[in-house]
């Protein structure tokens, strides 16, 4: 038993012994491979050795701070025509994409049966009216007659009771017959003014069934071209249903929406905005609307530009590309490849005599691969490098590759 365990032990050394030499000589290995680092910086160039480097001319040019957004193309004027009347849809005259003249072109027509019945019962009633008038008018000269031979009586009578020959009782009876036909003549004068009220009710009826007459054909507001229809012919409908839509094609407005923080540098009639609907050109405009207030979820503002008689392709419904130039002004650039930030500040190299030179600037407008640089040793016409610039530093040697045309 214990030579067994001996023999045991003697393996288990082995073992481990062999490990430990297999993790030397790994460890011997391993040093032998040098460590590399992602992050390690680029070697620079050795000293005097000149760096092949491409220049460009500063210059003076047109730079332009505009803003790219979408927006969408709309009808300035445009008309979704209701019914005035309820009733069936009886006609429809226009169908989409027909071209209609404002005053002339007939739309729909609504229930003409019903309405033309209806003003010849408001004439009817008119007729009886008038007829009214005439019999109150009648019946009042009947009643001044009346109070004429009455007031005739009692004047006779009052002279005949002075001599006596009538009682009181006669005289009584006739001043109530005159008073009574007095008072005849005030009720016929009121029923003259009740028939002429109902003469002027029964006109003002006629007047408002002749209008929906009138209203039950409907023609077009405004000249244009039929965009949609939302009814078809026999269908019921209510007052106030829309029926058609007009859009005039001819001037059109080009909507966009811009962040709330250039609202004060944007002026109607003064800022412009350039336009493209897929790829035609809709010219440069001046913008004619910025809303009054901002949108308080989106903090966004919309304006809008108007354009007569577009070009071809450029419809209401469409997607506009915009550029809205906030500012524009000439000033000295350089392309944008050109500027580098150094201890935090933007700076330029210069080619001077084959040697760049540092130059620090300060950075305007950037539009079309150009930046506006401003700097007290940057003129115009100076030789900014454009490539080869990140391995330069203030005075090293260089080589200019190709020479400005």
């Amino acid at each position: 038993m214990i030579p067994k365990l001996r023999y045991l032990g003697i393996g288990v050394l082995a073992l481990a012994l062999t490990g430990v030499g297999s993790y030397a000589a790994f460890a011997r290995a391993g040093r032998t491979e040098p460590i590399v680092r992602s992050d390690t910086p680029p070697e620079l160039p050795e000293a005097g050795r000149r760096i092949t480097v491409k220049t460009t001319l500063a210059e003076t040019r047109k730079f332009e701070e505009k803003l790219k957004v979408q927006g969408n193309v709309m009808a300035k004027t445009y008309a979704v025509i209701s019914t005035r009347i309820g009733g069936p849809l009886e006609s429809i005259f226009v169908d989409e994409g027909d071209t209609v003249v404002a005053g002339e072109t007939k739309l729909f027509q609504v229930d003409t049966v019903k309405v033309n019945k209806g003003v010849a019962i408001r004439e009817q009633d008119l007729a009886v009216a008038r007829c009214g008038l005439r019999e109150a008018q009648a019946q009042l000269e009947k009643v001044e007659i009346d109070l004429n031979k009455a007031d005739l009586d009692w004047d006779r009578f009052q002279r005949l009771r002075e001599r006596g020959v009538v009682s009181q009782d006669l005289l009584e009876q006739q001043e109530s017959r005159q008073k009574q036909t007095a008072a005849g003549k005030k009720l016929a004068q009121t029923g003259i003014d009740l028939a002429a009220e109902r003469v002027h009710q029964a006109e003002a009826a006629l007047a408002l069934a002749k209008k929906d007459l009138a209203d039950s054909l409907i023609v077009a507001p405004i000249s244009g071209k039929v965009s949609k229809r939302f009814r078809e012919q026999g269908e019921m409908t209510d007052s106030g249903s829309p029926v058609v839509r007009i859009d005039d094609p001819s001037v059109i407005e080009v909507s966009v929406f811009l962040p709330a923080q250039y609202y004060a540098r944007v002026v109607p009639g003064t800022t412009r905005i350039r336009i493209r609907v897929y790829g035609v050109d809709a010219g440069e405009h001046a913008i004619t609307y910025a809303s009054p207030t901002v949108d308080p979820m989106l903090r966004t503002f919309e304006v809008k530009c108007e354009i007569k008689d577009p070009p071809s392709g450029v419809v209401p419904g469409a997607m506009a590309e915009a550029d809205v130039l906030i500012e524009e002004r000439e000033g000295l650039g350089v392309p944008v490849e050109a500027v580098q930030v150094r201890d935090e500040h933007p700076i330029v190299f210069v080619a001077e005599n084959d040697t760049a030179r540092l130059v620090k600037v300060k950075k305007g407008i950037e539009s079309d691969g150009w930046v506006e640089c401003e700097g007290p040793s940057l003129t115009e016409g100076a030789k900014v490098i454009t490539m080869g610039q990140s391995l330069l530093n203030d005075g090293s040697p260089i080589d200019v590759q190709q020479e400005p045309k």
